[in-house]
């Protein structure tokens, strides 16, 4: 997906077409000392689902999902992509949470955590994670739920893929409108609008998802692209949004009744396959006005996109040791990248990203792993208190870590 290394070159693919093969993939690469990169929807930001030299364990053509109406609970394959979840899902009226671009991989997005538009009102994809099905670094097939092998499961649900390789998810589903309310409002990039924003975050409602996206508008100007979604009663949702549209910063936009499904394949095409991208990302205690000068000075500059991911609700009703995940307690998680079709712009625009990230990362505690690039060095400490445990799971599951093409946790055996 990220065109940057396209130049890597894995000397073996297998394409898996289940679990059984992934056992056989991973048995050759361990016995053969073959570096092993796993490619669900191949959506890695650091290029992670590939290799030069290695064995790419490609799932792809591992994508069914079977939705259980009555259990409420969706079976889906290691190599389904986030797309195939959400049509297979809201057929039924039903939802888990999924992210923002539809070709992503059900896999790596769950194992990071799983932030999307619903995670305030349903939790993270990994608090919905009911088992896994994983293939370790010894070949074994072990499932993992909270009935057996509860350690393994607590680990999955935010420790990425360092496990093993995880050929088959179940998820809990919610009762959902396909029909949401919401739509995408513009406002300028200054501190009036993000003054607003911050109390817009002490307010919202679980149903409210409100994510600004810092875009150029076509005419040499940088604009916040607020994306709005409802995921509830309408009449209610219009009546908890109005202060959005009754801001006097408001310059264009309108909310209403929007397809859920057509919203959550609305940025594939900014995200297409084959750019140049890079991205830091970082968690907000809250949007300080010394967090807001950075904002408004860097993104108007126009050499990067950011954006807002509105975390709290559900997310922050989990305790920080019940999960891998430990970032509970956020109010956000702001991503800044760079994204071209061009390579001779990479020096560049990696440069801008950096020089924006480091001087938010003091007012940052900590990033989420699915949307950062160099991540060497600095797992350990994203983890927090829970990192201990995930070194114990990987000295038992990986202890030579064959599963290190990931925000690697180095066994200590």
């Amino acid at each position: 997906w990220n065109g940057m290394f396209d130049h890597k070159r894995p000397a073996i693919v297998v394409q898996c077409a289940g679990t059984d093969d992934v056992v056989n993939a991973v048995n050759f690469a361990r016995d053969r000392n073959l570096l092993v990169s796993v490619k669900g929807g191949g959506h890695s930001f650091p290029g992670k689902s590939t290799s030069d030299g290695g064995m790419m364990i490609d799932l792809s053509k591992m994508y069914s999902v079977d939705v259980d109406a009555g259990a409420m609970t969706a079976r889906v394959d290691g190599g389904a992509l986030l797309g195939h979840l959400d049509t297979a899902t809201l057929a039924h009226e039903m939802l888990t949470t999924t992210g923002t671009v539809s070709h992503t991989g059900v896999g790596g997005f769950t194992l990071g955590g799983g932030m999307g538009r619903t995670d305030r009102l349903m939790g993270l994809a990994i608090d919905n994670l009911l088992s896994a099905t994983v293939v370790t670094a010894n070949g074994d097939v072990v499932r993992a739920s909270d009935e057996e092998n509860a350690d393994l499961l607590w680990g999955l649900r935010g420790g990425g893929g360092n496990f093993g390789v995880v050929t088959e998810f179940v998820f809990r589903l919610h009762p959902f409108n396909p029909t949401v309310y919401g739509g995408d409002l513009i406002y300028a990039i200054d501190r009036d609008f993000l003054e607003f924003y911050a109390e817009l975050l002490e307010t919202a409602p679980d149903e409210a998802n409100i994510e600004p996206f810092f875009v150029p508008d076509g005419n040499g100007n940088m604009i916040s692209m607020v994306g709005v979604t409802w995921s509830g009663d309408h009449a209610a949702g219009e009546k908890a949004l109005a202060p959005m549209m009754k801001f006097p910063g408001l310059i264009g936009g309108e909310l209403g009744p929007q397809s859920y499904a057509e919203i959550q394949t609305k940025w594939d095409g900014l995200m297409a396959h084959g750019g140049q991208e890079y991205l830091k990302s970082g968690y907000l205690n809250a949007l300080t006005p010394e967090v807001i000068e950075i904002m408004v000075d860097f993104a108007n500059r126009g050499a990067t996109a950011s954006w807002f991911q509105h975390l709290g609700g559900a997310t922050a009703r989990v305790a920080p040791d019940a999960t891998a995940f430990a970032h509970r307690n956020v109010a956000l998680n702001y991503g800044i990248g760079y994204s071209s079709r061009d390579p001779a712009q990479n020096e560049a625009g990696i440069a801008a990203v950096r020089e924006f990230y480091y001087a938010l990362e003091p007012h940052m505690a900590g990033f989420y792993t699915n949307l950062h690039i160099d991540t060497e060095g600095r797992t350990s400490g994203n983890y927090g208190p829970n990192y201990p445990r995930l070194v114990e799971l990987k000295n038992r599951y990986d202890p030579t870590n064959l599963f290190r093409l990931n925000a690697n946790i180095k066994p200590s055996v």
